[in-house]
C-alpha cells in the first residue's frame, strides 16, 4: 500500500509518534464547547467495517454524480474505505464510509434500470466498455450484502454553534481526520476550521456532512486522529513528538456564505492574546493562527516537503460586482422562474466572494441542480460550490481566480456552458433592457415565415490578432474542459426552433441546423446536447466525420449520448 511521491512517503494515514488524543486538552480547558451527538449524521456506534481488500463493489463517481461505476477496495481505516473506479487510475481514490448512501453490492444498479458507467477519464476506448467490465467481475472478489451499512438519518435541524469542538475530515488529504472548530455558522452551512493550521485548508459544508464526526469518534472506530498544529486555538498547546514550530500568527477574515438578497459578511477572526475569556464565552477559530508557510497535516509528516501554495486565507484586494439581468434569456438549464427571484446585484466584494454567491446562485436556480453543478469546472481555489442531489450532498472546489480580468474571463465561460444570453451577467445595469434579447424575441415570431428553416445568427469571436483577444484565450485555455476552440455565439439564446422542413437525401450537405433537426427528430432524448453541435459549427460533412473519441474528448459529452449519435451516424453513412 505504500507508494512515493514528491512530499515523500505516502501511507493510509501519517502520523508521527503516537495518536493525538483529546483527553489532556479537554482535562485543561474545562469550559470548551464540545459538539453533542445529535448534530452530527453518523451513528452513536461507528459500524462495523466489515470489507476486505481487493472486493468489488458499485459507487457514485464523485466526479459525475450521474454514473454509478465498479469501484475495488484499496484500503481499509477504521469504518472508511478507500475506493478506486476499475478503469481509472489511483490519483483519483476517494474515500467512503461503509453506511454511505452512495455504495451498493453489484447489481445494484442493473435492478434499478441503470447502466454501469466507466468513471470520468477512464483510459480505455469507449467501445471497449463492456468487454473490459465482464473482464473485471469475472471471478471478482464481489462484496456481500451484509458489508453495506444503513445511512443514519439526517439531524431535523443544524445546533451548531460557533466554538464547537468536532473532528473533521481534511479534504486536501482526504485519508486525514483532524480536530476541528466551528468557525461559523450560516443557515445550513457550518465552517469548519481546523486547529492549528492554516485557514487554506478550512472548508465550508452542510451540518449533516459525513465528512464531520462528534469528539472521540475516531477513537471509537479505531481511526487516528491527526494532532492538532503547534498554534492552535486559545489554551491549546499539544504536545507531539515531531510537530514544528509555526510562525507568529496572522488574522485572516472568515468569509460567510452569501446570504440570499446576494449580499456578503465577513468578520475578523480573533487574534491569540494573553489576557482572554474562557473559550466557551469567546469561542475563537483556529484557523486564525494561520503560519506564514505553514503546512497540511500529511505535509508537516512528510519529509523533505517543500510549501510553495500560497495563504488563501487573507482577503483579496481585488473587488468585482456582478449585476444579473433578468430579462435576459437564461438558457434551458436554468429555471426562469427561480432566476427572477436571484438577486439583481452581487458585489461589491472580493473575488471569491461574488464568485462563489453567482455560481452558486446559478445552482441553487438550475432546473437540474446536479447538471449544472456537473458543467462548472473542478480546481484547486478556494471557492466551493455545492449542490444536492436526492438525498445525497457534494460539493467541490472552482479553479483559483486571481485577476478581474481572469474573473471576467470564467463568468463568460460559465455563460455559454449554460447557453444564456451574453448580457446574462455584466460589470454594469443594463438601463434599457437587452436589446439582443428583444431582437431574438422578435425573430421568433417570424421563423414560420421562413421556406428554409436556417438560422443563421451572427457570431461573436474572440480574434487571435488581437491583444484582448490572446490573453482571454491564454486565460481560458486552462480552464477549458470539452472544446479547443474558442467561439461563443452572440445571440446565445435559445431561439425557438423553426417548424421542421424536409431534409435533403445527402447528408454531407446539411447545414449546422439540419444536423440539428436530424438528432432532434430521431431521438428526443440527445435535445439538451443539441446545443454543443451549434457551437462547434458542426455541418453535416463534420457530423459523418465525427466518431466516439472526438465527441467525449472534444466536446465532452458522456459516453450514453455518444453511442446513441454513433448509431445515428452509422446509419446516414449507410444511406449514401
Amino acid at each position: 500500500m505504500n507508494s512515493t511521491t514528491a512530499k515523500g512517503p505516502l501511507f493510509q494515514y501519517e502520523a508521527s509518534g503516537s495518536n493525538y488524543t483529546w483527553d489532556e486538552y479537554l482535562k485543561e480547558n474545562e469550559n470548551v464547547l464540545i459538539a453533542p451527538a445529535s448534530c452530527f449524521k453518523q451513528w452513536p456506534e461507528p459500524p462495523i467495517n466489515e470489507f476486505s481488500y481487493g472486493m468489488k463493489l458499485e459507487a457514485a463517481d464523485p466526479r459525475n454524480l450521474t454514473s454509478m461505476c465498479v469501484a475495488t477496495v484499496v484500503g481499509i481505516q477504521g469504518s472508511r474505505l478507500r475506493l478506486r473506479l476499475d478503469g481509472s487510475d489511483n490519483k483519483n481514490d476517494f474515500w467512503r464510509l461503509v453506511d454511505s448512501g452512495d455504495l451498493h453490492t453489484i447489481g445494484y444498479c442493473e435492478k434499478q434500470g441503470g447502466l454501469l458507467q466507466p468513471p470520468l477519464g477512464f483510459s480505455r476506448n469507449p467501445s471497449s466498455w463492456p468487454s473490459f467490465m465482464q473482464r473485471t467481475l469475472n471471478g471478482a472478489d464481489i462484496a456481500p450484502e451484509s458489508c453495506f451499512k444503513k445511512e443514519p438519518a439526517s439531524p431535523k435541524k443544524n445546533e451548531f454553534q460557533v466554538g464547537m469542538k468536532l473532528e473533521a475530515v481534511d479534504r486536501k488529504n482526504p485519508q486525514l481526520i483532524c480536530p476541528a472548530t466551528i468557525g461559523s455558522v450560516n443557515g445550513d452551512q457550518i465552517h469548519v476550521t481546523f486547529d492549528g493550521w492554516r485557514g487554506a485548508f478550512d472548508y465550508w459544508c452542510r451540518y449533516d456532512s459525513r465528512e464531520i464526526f462528534p469528539v472521540h469518534y475516531c477513537k471509537l472506530m479505531n481511526h487516528p486522529l491527526q494532532p492538532p498544529g503547534q498554534k492552535g486555538a486559545v489554551g491549546i498547546t499539544p504536545k507531539f513528538k515531531g510537530s514544528k514550530p509555526g510562525k507568529e500568527p496572522s488574522s485572516p477574515l472568515a468569509l460567510s456564505p452569501p446570504s440570499s438578497n446576494g449580499t456578503f459578511s465577513s468578520h475578523s477572526l480573533p487574534q491569540k492574546s494573553p489576557v482572554s475569556s474562557n473559550t466557551a464565552s469567546n469561542p475563537t477559530s483556529p484557523s486564525s493562527f494561520a503560519h506564514e508557510k505553514s503546512m497540511s497535516p500529511r505535509e508537516a509528516n512528510s519529509p523533505d516537503v517543500t510549501v510553495t501554495e500560497p495563504d488563501t486565507s487573507s482577503p483579496s484586494t481585488a473587488t468585482v460586482c456582478v449585476y444579473v439581468n433578468h430579462g435576459c434569456n437564461c438558457g434551458h438549464y436554468l429555471n426562469q422562474h427561480k432566476i427572477s427571484q436571484l438577486s439583481s446585484q452581487y458585489g461589491p466584494g472580493s473575488i471569491n466572494q461574488v464568485l462563489h454567491g453567482v455560481i452558486q446562485g446559478c445552482i441553487d436556480c438550475a432546473v437540474t441542480d446536479k447538471v449544472v453543478y456537473n458543467l462548472m469546472p473542478e480546481g484547486q481555489g478556494s471557492v466551493i460550490i455545492t449542490a444536492n442531489h436526492g438525498n445525497k450532498h457534494y460539493s467541490k472546489r472552482l479553479p483559483p481566480i486571481e485577476k478581474v480580468s481572469s474573473f471576467w474571463c470564467f463568468i463568460e465561460r460559465v455563460i455559454e456552458e449554460l447557453a444564456c444570453c451574453q448580457h446574462f451577467f455584466t460589470s454594469q445595469p443594463l438601463s434599457s433592457g437587452c436589446q439582443q434579447c428583444t431582437r431574438s424575441s422578435v425573430k421568433t415570431e417570424d421563423t414560420d415565415a421562413s421556406q428554409h428553416g436556417k438560422l443563421l445568427p451572427s457570431k461573436r469571436r474572440w480574434s487571435s490578432e488581437s491583444t484582448e483577444g490572446k490573453e482571454k484565450l491564454k486565460q481560458f485555455h486552462k480552464m477549458r474542459r470539452s472544446c479547443s476552440t474558442f467561439e461563443a455565439e452572440a445571440s446565445s439564446t435559445t431561439v425557438e426552433t423553426p417548424r421542421p422542413v424536409k431534409l435533403s437525401n445527402t447528408p454531407s450537405e446539411w447545414t449546422i441546423d439540419e444536423v440539428v433537426q436530424h438528432i432532434c427528430d430521431t431521438d428526443p432524448a440527445l435535445v439538451p446536447h443539441t446545443e454543443l453541435f451549434r457551437k462547434h459549427e458542426i455541418d453535416g460533412k463534420a457530423f459523418l466525420l465525427l466518431n466516439s473519441d472526438m465527441m467525449m474528448k472534444y466536446m465532452g459529452l458522456k459516453l450514453g449520448p455518444v453511442l446513441k449519435l454513433c448509431n445515428i451516424i452509422e446509419k446516414l453513412k449507410g444511406r449514401r
